[in-house]
């Protein structure tokens, strides 16, 4: 399928839901273009913990770029996108919070 026919499925899909509902469905889309940048670029640190501060550290435009790109593939620009995340302090310290216990487990 055609990488605009998707968007543009995408896009009427977020268009019919609640807002609740578009950001729950644009995180998990997020969720599946960042995690092959954490295992790439951030081996050994525990998946599940790292995801959920990335997402929850993410502003609203970073999560509906990453979304996007989850169509696609992670590109250099989801990357990046992902690095800036993680560079936040919110984010190093969920991290030191939530991904060292998991691997100390």
């Amino acid at each position: 399928m055609p990488k605009a026919l998707i968007l543009m499925a995408l896009g009427l899909t977020l268009a019919a839901c609640s807002p609740q509902a578009q950001d729950q469905i644009a995180r998990d889309a997020a969720r599946s273009a960042i995690t092959p940048v954490l295992v790439e670029r951030f081996p050994g640190v525990p998946l599940e913990p790292a995801l959920n501060c990335v997402i929850d550290n993410a502003s609203a435009v970073q999560i509906r770029a990453l979304a996007l790109d989850s169509v696609a593939g992670p590109t250099e620009s989801t990357a990046q996108i992902v690095t800036d995340i993680v560079s936040k302090p919110e984010t190093l310290t969920c991290l030191a919070a939530e991904g060292l216990p998991a691997l100390l487990r």
